[in-house]
């Protein structure tokens, strides 16, 4: 009887205070959360893990030795992906990593990918920079990835030791050297001799996640992959 009466109530409350779809502003229904159906659906999927050759491979192996190399998500100015990160980077919403992550983790299992990692690395926050968030948005979406794929998430084996300026709008080149030597490896111990799928949130030239990469391998991974949200063209 109580439990009849708390849906009701629950209903109640949705019909005067709606939730809304964080994309596409659409009323959620029942059940559904942060993102509707019919947009998680709709979302602008790059497929990149089907494709060894990929853009994003081409992009960084070039300058980093990566296993694999893909992302969730094409990056569209103005579209539902930068609402959505915009939403998870500056609106205090970490559930739509964890989200996302559990949705492209299982895109990860169907096509075998998962056997290929031994743990879960998402890209560091600056200490000043996560108090202010209060959570680091990769690794929101690696726990999510982590839960789905049955593997580690390690966010402490790795730190940022500077803090870098934001990288809009940089050249290629002073975006390298905006990232150059601020990763720093602490638990060495934890990623020697291991597969690591490293995370980031926006994969863009992939300055920041080749400066993380490299001190990986410095440290003793065996192998290195790169995953990211979003990738923009």
């Amino acid at each position: 009887m109580a439990s009849g009466i708390y849906e009701m109530l629950k209903d109640f409350i949705h019909l005067i205070y709606p939730h809304y779809c964080l994309a596409c502003h659409s009323g959620l229904a029942k059940g559904e959360n942060l993102v509707c159906t019919i947009c998680i659906h709709n979302l602008p999927r790059t497929n990149f893990h089907l494709y060894p050759d990929n853009p994003m491979y081409k992009r960084i192996a070039g300058r980093l030795p990566v296993g694999h190399a893909f992302a969730f998500l094409h990056f569209h100015k103005g579209g539902k992906v930068q609402r959505l990160l915009h939403e998870l980077k500056y609106h205090n919403h970490p559930e739509i990593g964890m989200q996302l992550g559990r949705v492209y983790g299982h895109d990860l299992l169907l096509s075998s990918l998962a056997g290929n990692f031994d743990r879960i690395v998402p890209v560091p926050l600056h200490a000043h920079r996560f108090n202010r968030r209060g959570y680091n948005q990769s690794e929101r979406f690696a726990a999510g990835l982590a839960e789905t794929m049955k593997l580690i998430c390690d966010h402490r084996s790795v730190e940022r030791v500077e803090m870098t300026e934001t990288q809009t709008r940089k050249s290629k080149l002073k975006r390298w050297q905006n990232v150059e030597d601020v990763f720093r490896v602490v638990q060495s111990g934890s990623v020697r001799n291991q597969r690591i799928l490293l995370v980031d949130d926006v994969i863009t030239t992939g300055s920041t996640i080749e400066a993380c990469g490299q001190v990986l391998l410095d440290a003793g991974a065996s192998s290195i992959s790169i995953a990211g949200i979003a990738y923009t063209d």
